[in-house]
């Protein structure tokens, strides 16, 4: 097995520096890799680009263009408006493209899967967002033109696996979906958006969630309950379900990053499994802090099947569940706010889509 350190590859230089001499280094490594001695038949790439995305610029965009058509026929789109990533990636589906590669942030990623949940061609992500939960937790480098190196690699191997997609309603997402507060803060970060989400990143998300705790949300009374109609285990939530003012529902761990730490909270989530889902009775500060230390790793995770725990309670192998509000409660998808509802329908769907994977991926079991 050949071992690349793709960070290596660009030591004292920059993309944005030199795009030629990155495209140069990405293909000089990849070509010399041992597992490169065998050619592999070009395939029909299609790289969609949200140039609003934070990690975007013009120079990163034309080495990551140069570094895809060298080997591949790439075409090339950029999106202009909300959901246009879905109807790009339904088009090259049925034109039949091999890849999507996705350079933008996780809600334009969520927009392409929902156009290629189905059909055999694969989703690819480069990171170009603020945060990059997906990109990051497949294991790819922070440095979009590094992770197209990656993607390569992958590419000239066929790393290519069948994923599962989680779903609410009719609208799929990779690694997680939210319910209550973590949607209400999505919603006021959009409000806020355009260049300050472009440039203010995590600081933006963490005044938004204090704004929203303390302003926009009620925190304390629970505003609807999940259950879990097909459910095998025994406590109070089967049946006639947890009160929550919170939940998530998770197809990966971990649910987000804060800097560089990823904040855990259901291990056993993967691409390869069924949902996990966290419900919090309450947000108190005290749930708050002991949800966050744990979620950081630095006390065991609170973990109750039974009853609550500090306020959140943690299930895992849910393949369906129903969420009833007795008002009107916000939701996302992928961080992506999707508006608000009364009722919602989550659903885990197996072997739903092609997705290109990073060698040595920490995103499987």
């Amino acid at each position: 097995m050949v071992v690349v350190c793709h960070r290596q590859a660009y030591s004292g230089h920059s993309a944005g520096s030199d795009p030629d001499w990155a495209v140069r280094s990405v293909h000089a490594r990849w070509r010399t890799a041992d597992h490169r001695s065998a050619e592999v038949p070009a395939m029909k790439v299609l790289l969609i680009v949200n140039p609003s995305a934070s990690s975007v610029t013009a120079r990163t965009r034309i080495v990551i263009q140069k570094a895809l058509s060298a080997d591949h026929r790439l075409e090339v789109s950029a999106t202009t408006r909300r959901g246009h990533a879905t109807r790009l990636a339904q088009s090259a589906a049925n034109d039949g493209i091999d890849v999507v590669v996705v350079l933008g942030g996780d809600g334009t990623l969520n927009e392409a899967a929902n156009g290629l949940v189905g059909t055999d061609t694969a989703l690819a992500a480069l990171p170009g967002g603020s945060t990059n939960v997906f990109a990051r937790t497949l294991g790819l480098p922070d440095d979009p033109v590094e992770a197209t190196g990656a993607l390569l690699d992958a590419i000239d191997v066929a790393s290519i696996r069948r994923v599962g997609l989680g779903s609410v309603n009719d609208r799929h997402f990779l690694f997680h979906a939210g319910v209550g507060f973590d949607a209400a803060v999505v919603e006021q970060v959009e409000r806020r958006g355009g260049l300050l989400k472009r440039f203010a990143g995590h600081p933006l998300y963490i005044a938004a969630t204090i704004d929203t705790w303390v302003r926009h949300y009620d925190h304390r009374r629970p505003a609807f309950r999940v259950t879990f109609p097909e459910s095998d285990h025994d406590g109070p939530d089967t049946g006639r379900g947890a009160s929550s003012v919170f939940a998530v529902f998770l197809n990966t761990d971990p649910y987000t990053y804060l800097g560089t730490r990823g904040l855990s909270l259901a291990p056993a989530a993967t691409l390869d499994g069924p949902l996990s889902v966290a419900t919090f009775a309450n947000l108190s500060v005290a749930t708050l802090a002991t949800t966050m230390a744990a979620a950081m790793g630095l006390q065991s995770a609170i973990r109750s099947r039974a009853g609550t725990s500090g306020g959140l309670q943690v299930r895992d192998d849910v393949d369906l569940a129903e969420i009833v509000a007795t008002r009107p409660v916000p939701w996302q998808v992928d961080g992506d706010h999707a508006g608000d509802a009364n009722r919602l329908v989550v659903r885990h769907h197996p072997e739903a889509m092609d997705l290109v994977v990073p060698l040595a991926s920490p995103a499987f079991t």
